[in-house]
């Protein structure tokens, strides 16, 4: 998932220094962190940032001893992947720490770039079973040991409409294509491989039509790649990522697209997309989960390594873990028990509050909550959807 937005900086002090240590354990505190301070290097190809780059500031702002800066960039999931491989190849590996959906993810334990912190690190990292939500330690097994969940949601597949344009709003995958029949190029998606809206969508649709293997998009999906294809002959163009699709629902030239809970929300706070835009969900759905993971590229010193981990344990705090409520964007957000929306900043709770939707606790407790693809499956069904699919569609 890409952001479509800058940080917001919440009103909020340094909170949950003293649960680092606890976390982390003062024997490894003692005996692993460096004795200078290092600088991090930390890139963003899922929108993270929006969630959690006031906490990481938190961090830094708490343990000058150990990071002295902090820089921050973004790139999008399907080039990150052949961006590390050539800096661990030549050598230089200058990207300390990724925080990646399960795009990214995926590439990399197939390039095999990851450190696996879980079997090298579990000992100074919080035992995640016990802290995560149910559904985030299920996400955290997807990531074979090679990433740490650090925010979660349901996510999708959900549709976003504007009422004003779409009068009769398809309820089950059969009239969502007639629709699409029937009003050609007005509904709109992006590329799965850069979009968590749009692999939700393509992940989501085996449980919808009821395909054979709804975790095998190979053998599996017959019914879901069939009507994909049929689907694109009615959608003029696959964007690269999701905020141009939610710029268009906002300037009227789209009336219809897929989304989850935080794109509906999230770009409805901002202005992107008008409040009055409404939400549905196709008849049999299930939620397919998504998470943002902290991932380490193999090649760094152990300084680094060791002020890295000493990190995610900050993050994983609950003080920390209450700033991903953010505007919405990754609703809920905090992939740790107990963080509730009172423990988030005060624009937070107003955003929330403002654009929320009570169907989602509804839907959250009516329809099952699936995991997503494993990595190298969700290869596959990149793979086969840019080559079946998208045609000379996509931009």
């Amino acid at each position: 998932m890409t952001n479509l937005i800058n940080r917001r900086t919440f009103v909020g002090g340094v909170a949950g220094a003293a649960g680092v240590a606890a976390f982390g354990g003062s024997g490894f505190a003692q005996a692993t962190l460096p004795t200078s301070p290092v600088t991090l290097s930390i890139i963003d190809v899922a929108g993270n940032l929006a969630l959690t780059q006031k906490a990481i500031e938190n961090y830094r702002k708490a343990k000058p001893n150990l990071v002295s800066r902090i820089s921050f960039t973004k790139a999008t999931a399907p080039e990150l992947a052949g961006k590390i491989k050539a800096q661990q190849d030549a050598g230089r590996v200058d990207i300390d720490l990724v925080l990646t959906g399960t795009d990214a993810l995926s590439a990399g334990i197939e390039q095999k770039l990851w450190v696996d912190l879980i079997g090298s690190h579990s000992n100074a990292l919080p035992k995640l079973d016990d802290i995560y939500l149910p559904a985030a330690a299920k996400m955290q097994g997807l990531a074979k040991g090679q990433g740490v969940v650090v925010t979660y949601y349901p996510s999708g597949p959900l549709l976003e409409y504007m009422p004003d344009k779409v009068k009769t709003v398809p309820t089950t995958a059969e009239e969502l294509l007639a629709y699409t029949k029937a009003n050609p190029g007005r509904f709109l998606y992006a590329r799965p491989a850069n979009s968590g809206p749009g692999r939700t969508f393509i992940m989501g649709l085996p449980y919808i039509l009821g395909d054979s293997n709804p975790q095998d998009p190979a053998k599996g999906w017959d019914k879901t790649w069939a009507y994909l294809k049929e689907l694109g002959q009615n959608i003029e163009y696959y964007p690269s990522g999701t905020g141009a699709v939610m710029k268009e629902l906002g300037e009227g030239s789209r009336d219809m697209t897929v989304s989850t809970t935080g794109w509906d929300i999230n770009p409805r706070v901002l202005g992107v997309v008008p409040k009055e835009a409404k939400v549905a969900a196709l008849k049999g759905f299930h939620w397919v989960a998504d998470a943002h993971y902290m991932c380490v590229p193999k090649g760094l010193s152990n300084d680094k390594m060791a002020v890295l981990i000493d990190l995610m344990n900050h993050l994983l705090t609950k003080e920390q873990q209450a700033y991903t409520y953010d505007e919405g964007y990754f609703y809920p957000g905090p992939a740790v028990k107990g963080v509730t929306l009172d423990m988030a900043p005060p624009e937070s709770q107003a955003a929330i509050k403002e654009f929320g939707r009570p169907e989602y606790e509804k839907w959250i407790a009516e329809n099952p909550i699936e995991l997503p693809l494993q990595p190298e499956q969700m290869v596959v069904a990149f793979r086969m959807w840019d080559e079946q699919v998208a045609g000379g569609k996509r931009k």
